[in-house]
């Protein structure tokens, strides 16, 4: 996993778990604020409604004489219009209270003991002071009307400090949840990436690579076994592959230049010696080219046998060297090299993949197609094409074009085994090159792409 890649998920993982714990945070407490308003309406209104109901008993039982007295004296003891209350008579005229008159748009709609629905109002008062309340009012027997009020001033005050608290709250859990998310996140995303970078080793050659350290017992733990167990398991099925294919061609190869020796010292019916004995040079070419492969493959990863190569040089040298071959058959044959490219690898190995590509290139056109070998710097890797304008690869022998033995019908009559290109791959996944084939129009190009190195 690259650092991009890894800061990116990092970063949704933590925002993830930040955003869950931030919203289930916030709204418990804002659940804790609106039980915290209810609550406290509740007792109020009981409070009120116990008020009222007291009123209502007085004059029920003294009447309006006794429940003004009554009222004069809260007016006269209580402090501040915490609490208000007001008696009218039957035209509306005041008769008793702490305010002088019926609050604006506070409706009478029920009398004697029934249920008061409890109404909400502004209410500026003696002082000056406007004010929020919440209150209920009825119309006592005989069509008296009477209010009693609380103020929400210390409500208010109260859901205020709430929500700044709340406020507080939040920006602090959203830290809170910042810090842990980033630490949960980093601390699976540590462990998926141990798991990320034995992958990068293996596709880069190295089967034998394994995680690190102690494993441990979680899903993780886990994962990394069955991870650790499939690699061996296909390690060890790709050096008893391996060790079958040497031992096959090293075993056969013996044979067949004991037979090519004893067909030397045959003498008379030369025709049939010597087609015999091309059919052998061809049977252990067959074999030398699987042994090139074969070892090749077995070498993908091992970057410190490596060495730098100046890869412009060594292009130029087997250009000049297929340059005549391409000129005989009257090919237009040209090159564009940029100077003192270099790359990590093997001169032998490199100097091999060229020459495959440009055999390739030459076998295949006709007198007037043109070859062209170029190579040119793309930012962190070296360009390294050949193409040429002749008659080219069928779309559907494209996907295995690399493949062991793969051979187009243009191919038939050429002589080959359709093994160069399958070394083509090998050499180049050896040194970590990405090669594909190029879309033309006419004829067939392939890219290879060098992992570049500074200048030696």
């Amino acid at each position: 996993m690259d650092r991009k890649t890894s800061r990116s998920a990092s970063l949704r993982l933590t925002i993830l778990i930040a955003g869950v714990m931030v919203l289930v945070s916030l709204g418990g407490l804002w659940f804790q604020y609106g039980q915290v308003a209810r609550a406290f309406d509740a007792r109020q209104i009981e409070a009120l409604q116990a008020d009222l109901d007291g009123y209502s008993a007085l004059y029920d039982q003294r009447r309006i004489p006794a429940l003004r007295q009554a009222m004069e004296f809260r007016a006269r003891t209580q402090v501040g219009y915490e609490r208000v209350f007001l008696l009218l008579d039957k035209q509306q005229q005041f008769l008793g209270g702490n305010i002088p008159s019926w609050p604006e748009g506070v409706e009478i709609t029920a009398q004697g003991f029934k249920a008061d629905p409890v109404q909400w109002f502004d209410y500026t008062l003696p002082n000056g002071e406007a004010g929020r309340y919440m209150g209920v009012a009825r119309s006592l027997p005989g069509g008296f009307p009477i209010l009693v009020a609380t103020s929400l001033t210390q409500k208010q005050a109260l859901m205020a400090d709430m929500r700044a608290t709340i406020a507080l709250a939040a920006v602090i859990m959203v830290a809170l949840s910042i810090v842990a998310g980033w630490l949960v996140s980093r601390l699976v995303i540590t462990r998926i990436d141990r798991v990320n970078r034995l992958a990068d080793r293996v596709a880069g050659g190295e089967l034998g690579a394994r995680i690190p350290g102690a494993r441990s017992d979680d899903e993780f733990g886990q994962l990394e076994t069955h991870v650790h167990d499939m690699l061996d398991r296909i390690e060890t099925l790709q050096n008893a592959t391996a060790r079958l294919s040497d031992n096959i061609a090293h075993e056969l190869r013996t044979p067949l230049n004991r037979i090519r020796q004893g067909l030397d010292r045959v003498e008379g019916q030369d025709a049939v010696v010597d087609g015999l004995k091309a059919e052998l040079n061809d049977t252990v070419r067959v074999f030398e080219a699987l042994l090139d492969i074969a070892s090749a493959e077995a070498a993908t990863g091992d970057m410190p046998s490596l060495v730098p190569v100046n890869l412009s040089e060594l292009c130029e040298q087997m250009f000049d060297l297929y340059e005549p071959l391409g000129e005989e058959r009257e090919l237009r044959v040209s090159a564009e090299i940029a100077p003192d490219l270099w790359i990590v690898g093997d001169r032998a190995l490199v100097s091999q993949l060229l020459a495959n590509l440009l055999d390739n290139a030459l076998k295949f056109t006709a007198p007037g197609d043109a070859v062209t070998l170029s190579l040119q710097e793309a930012g962190e890797r070296h360009r390294l094409s050949i193409s040429d304008t002749g008659p080219g690869v069928p779309q559907e022998l494209r996907d295995r074009l690399f493949e062991h033995f793969s051979r187009g019908e243009p191919a038939r009559g050429v002589k080959g085994h359709g093994l160069g290109l399958a070394l083509v791959r090998a050499i180049a996944a050896r040194h970590g090159a990405k090669l594909r084939i190029l879309p033309q129009n006419k004829g067939f190009a392939v890219e290879c792409l060098w992992p570049r190195v500074d200048a030696m």
